[in-house]
């Protein structure tokens, strides 16, 4: 018989789930483990901003070398006048040589169950334009708004796409327009 009429069965693709695990500490070595060392590992340097460091990190060894991260940081922010605090996601790496197998989503999922127990009622992160598919892929939306960040001569305008995601029933971005009253994280 034809092959047409008893076409091949599609592909398996085959969905690994990895451990992610909590760090302790996350350093420049582990984070040029992961991206290498290239003066702008996360192609955002043309915006000159001053960034905080995370204070919980989440990531994914793979053979003992760590291959994904993610990390997290409560910020202050002001919407419509009205202060509150977001949990901010930042520092999110996969090693070029182990993208596509899903650790993106692993380990920001592990970050946003973390972020969940830190009160806040939204998650909050800043990425470059070509990455907004992903997060959106995610269950984050960018916010159609201009946001302002600190910085050390004062606020800014981020250059970058602003994206949020609730982090529990109900919780619903008010409107306004929005600062972060620290630098971004």
């Amino acid at each position: 018989m034809a092959d047409h009429l008893h076409p091949s069965p599609p592909a398996v693709v085959r969905l690994t789930h990895y451990a992610v695990v909590r760090l302790t500490h996350y350093t420049e070595a582990e984070k040029t483990e992961i991206l290498g060392d290239g003066t702008d590992p996360f192609g955002v340097a043309y915006a000159g901003l001053t960034w905080l460091p995370k204070e919980h990190h989440f990531g994914v060894r793979l053979g003992g070398r760590l291959v994904a991260h993610a990390g997290l940081l409560r910020l202050p922010i002001s919407i419509g006048g009205d202060s509150t605090e977001a949990v901010g996601v930042g520092g999110v790496a996969v090693a070029p040589d182990v993208r596509g197998r899903g650790l993106a989503r692993q380990v920001i999922a592990a970050a946003l169950d973390h972020a969940r127990t830190m009160g806040p009622q939204h998650g909050l992160l800043f990425c470059r334009r070509p990455l907004v598919p992903l997060y959106e892929r995610l269950g984050w939306r960018a916010l159609d708004q201009d946001v302002h960040v600190e910085q050390p001569d004062g606020p800014v305008l981020m250059p970058l796409r602003t994206m949020v995601t609730p982090l529990h029933d109900r919780a619903s971005w008010p409107d306004g327009a929005v600062r972060l009253l620290s630098f971004p994280m």
